[in-house]
């Protein structure tokens, strides 16, 4: 592996574990146990390597979102889409817990993100439909306006609520909590054939959740 990706691929994990603004360049290089001459030699500068590591997450997310607008999806692929969407953004997590601040310091990053937002309301949008076509979910137009911007405020903040509780669950227990929460948003629109669908994903979450 490159040097460049390997910086990228510890300052990931640093920005994960300690929070994006709580490592410096100088931690990056004694991560990797290389001089930060060495490290200045392929990024100047932490910005730098916020902008790319932000650059290869959108690549990804955008991916992500738009398969749901080029491809229908059922019930049961809907529910493994949520865990993929979920896993991407949790991959990226420095970016969400420290969202606001991220966005005011780089505003490139700051107008990409705004259509990322877009991105995933039309995802929403696409999957909510397929789902009323399908008899699985019931619900009218303005119902179906605030469902896709309550799924889009959960997605995008769904991070900061855990770590504002201080929730120090596993990651795998995260991600599902994630989807837990927006399930439970849907759940009151599903139509009596699939209300089976939230009691088996409540029955999961507490099985999963019970060693918390």
């Amino acid at each position: 592996m490159k040097t460049r990706d390997k910086i990228l691929l510890a300052s990931l994990a640093l920005f994960n574990e300690e929070g994006e603004g709580n490592v410096t360049t100088v931690d990056i290089a004694n991560e990797l146990d290389i001089s930060p001459g060495n490290l200045y030699y392929h990024f100047h500068g932490k910005e730098q390597i916020i902008r790319e590591l932000y650059a290869g997450f959108e690549v990804e997310l955008v991916d992500i979102l738009e398969a749901p607008l080029e491809k229908s999806l059922d019930a049961q692929d809907a529910w493994f889409y949520l865990y993929i969407v979920f896993e991407q953004i949790f991959k990226h997590r420095y970016l969400y817990y420290n969202l606001n601040d991220i966005l005011q310091r780089y505003p490139d990053i700051d107008r990409h993100f705004g259509k990322l937002l877009d991105l995933k309301r039309r995802a929403a949008n696409a999957v909510a439909d397929e789902l009323i076509r399908a008899g699985v979910l019931s619900l009218s137009e303005r119902q179906l306006l605030h469902l896709c911007d309550n799924v889009v405020l959960t997605l995008t903040y769904w991070l900061n609520y855990t770590g504002l509780r201080n929730d120090h669950a596993s990651n795998e227990l995260s991600i599902h909590r994630g989807v837990f929460q927006l399930m439970s948003l849907v759940a009151p629109y599903l139509t009596d054939d699939f209300r089976y669908f939230y009691d088996e994903c409540c029955a999961l979450f507490d099985v999963l959740s019970s060693g918390d």
